[in-house]
C-alpha cells in the first residue's frame, strides 16, 4: 500500500495558479512532515526563475534543460530557513501535456539530487526506522490531472509507487510547539600540521563532535523526562479541546553531560596548534509536530535536529559570505580566514533571536 500525504488545501489552488500563468513547465519543492502513519504537505514552493529568465521573459521548452543544480541550491537555501520537523519532502512539475512522458524522469532526478545535496549538509543520522520515500508531483496544466508518486531515497534503483494526495483545510492550525533555548560554547583548535588547513572542514569536525553531545543530551518537556514511546498529548487531553485552532507550545530544558560515564575510559592527546575558533552564544530553537498521536520520540528528535542544524547553517552561512566577499577564486582556507579575521570578531544573527558569536584566535 502506497503512503498518503494530506495536503493544505491552499496548496492546491497555489499550484492551480502556476499551471495557469507559467507555460511550458515549472518546477518547485513540497514543505512538511513526515510520520510512521501518514505524511503532511503545509507549502509548496515553485523554483524561482534565474536572472537571465527574468530579464529575457523565456523560459525553457525542454525539460531536458532544467538545471538541476539550481533546484538543488533552491532546495538547500529553502532547509536552513525552515524550523524543526519541518523539511523538503518532494519536487513537483507542472507541465503542458506534451512534456508529460519526460516528467516522471525528470522528477525521480531531481528527487535524488535534492535529497544528496540535503544530506551532505547534515551533522545527524536518520534513525533506522524513519520514512525514506520523497514525493514526486506531476500535475498537468491543461487537464490539471495530479499524480503523485514516491521513491525511496535509500534506495538509489527505487522505482516509483503510487500515493494518495488528499486535500485538508488548516492542516496545521493545531500543531503541537516546542521551544528551547541552548547557551553554545564551542571550542576548536586548528591544528598546526598544516598551514593552509581547510578551515571549514576542521569547524565541521568540532561541530560534529558537539552534536553528538546534543544527540546524548536529556530533554525535558515542560520540566518532566516522558518516556520515548509515550504520547507528547499524554495528561494534557482535557487542554487540547480548548486550542484546536491554535498552536500549543511546550518549554524543553535540554540537559547536556559534563563528562563521559564512568563506563567510558578517557585518553588526553596533546596536539600542536596554531590557532583557535570559538564559538559562543544562545541559540533559540522551535519545532512543529502534528497533531495525530504524535510520540515523545518524534518530537524530541524534531527538536535535536533542529539544535544542530541552526548552528551548522549559521556558519555555513559564514563561510559562504567570506568566500563572497574575498572572490571566488580563492579557496576559504586558514589563511584567507586569517588575513580576514585577525583581530576581529564576527556575529551572525537572524530574525528569531538566534545569535551566534565567534572569535578566531592566532
Amino acid at each position: 500500500m502506497g503512503r498518503t500525504y494530506f495536503v493544505e488545501e491552499a496548496i492546491g489552488q497555489y499550484l492551480s495558479d502556476l499551471s495557469t500563468n507559467l507555460k511550458p513547465y515549472v518546477t518547485g519543492l513540497l514543505i512538511g512532515q513526515c510520520s510512521p502513519q501518514r505524511d503532511y504537505v503545509i507549502r509548496a514552493v515553485r523554483t524561482p526563475p534565474k536572472e537571465e529568465q527574468k530579464e529575457d521573459h523565456v523560459s525553457p521548452s525542454k525539460l531536458a534543460s532544467v538545471d538541476e543544480e539550481w533546484i538543488t541550491t533552491h532546495a538547500s537555501q529553502v532547509s536552513r530557513m525552515l524550523p524543526g520537523g519541518l523539511l523538503v519532502l518532494g519536487v513537483f512539475i507542472i507541465a503542458t501535456p506534451e512534456l508529460s512522458k519526460d516528467s516522471q524522469n525528470a522528477l525521480r532526478k531531481l528527487i535524488f539530487s535534492v535529497e544528496k545535496s540535503l544530506t551532505k549538509r547534515r551533522l545527524w543520522k536518520p534513525a533506522e526506522e524513519e520514512v525514506s520515500d520523497r514525493a514526486a508531483l506531476q500535475i498537468c496544466s491543461a487537464t490539471k490531472k495530479v499524480v503523485c508518486r514516491t521513491y525511496d531515497v535509500q534506495d538509489p534503483k527505487s522505482s516509483a509507487k503510487p500515493a494518495d494526495w488528499k486535500y485538508q483545510s488548516a492542516l496545521s492550525a493545531s500543531w503541537l510547539a516546542l521551544d528551547c533555548t541552548v547557551n553554545v560554547n564551542i571550542h576548536i583548535p586548528l591544528l598546526a600540521t598544516s598551514p593552509n588547513h581547510d578551515l571549514e572542514k576542521n569547524t565541521k569536525n568540532g561541530l560534529n563532535r558537539w552534536s553528538k553531545q546534543i544527540e546524548d543530551s536529556v530533554f525535558l518537556i515542560n520540566g518532566q523526562i516522558k518516556d520515548d514511546d509515550t504520547e507528547l498529548l499524554e495528561g494534557q487531553k482535557k487542554l487540547r479541546g480548548n486550542t484546536q485552532s491554535s498552536t500549543q507550545f511546550s518549554d524543553v530544558k535540554v540537559l547536556t553531560q559534563l563528562s563521559q560515564s564512568a563506563s567510558h575510559r578517557s585518553t588526553a592527546t596533546v596536539q600542536v596548534c596554531s590557532g583557535s575558533i570559538n564559538l559562543k552564544g544562545a541559540v533559540k530553537c522551535r519545532a512543529y509536530v502534528h497533531n495525530n498521536k504524535p510520540k515523545v520520540k518524534e518530537a524530541i528528535q524534531a527538536l535535536k535536529r533542529d539544535i544542530i542544524n541552526t548552528l551548522s547553517d549559521r556558519c555555513e552561512i559564514l563561510f559562504e559570505d567570506l568566500i563572497i566577499n574575498e572572490g571566488p577564486h580563492k579557496k576559504t582556507s586558514f589563511s584567507l580566514i586569517r588575513n580576514f579575521l585577525i583581530f576581529k570578531n564576527f556575529v551572525v544573527e537572524t530574525p528569531v533571536t538566534e545569535v551566534l558569536t565567534g572569535t578566531c584566535t592566532f
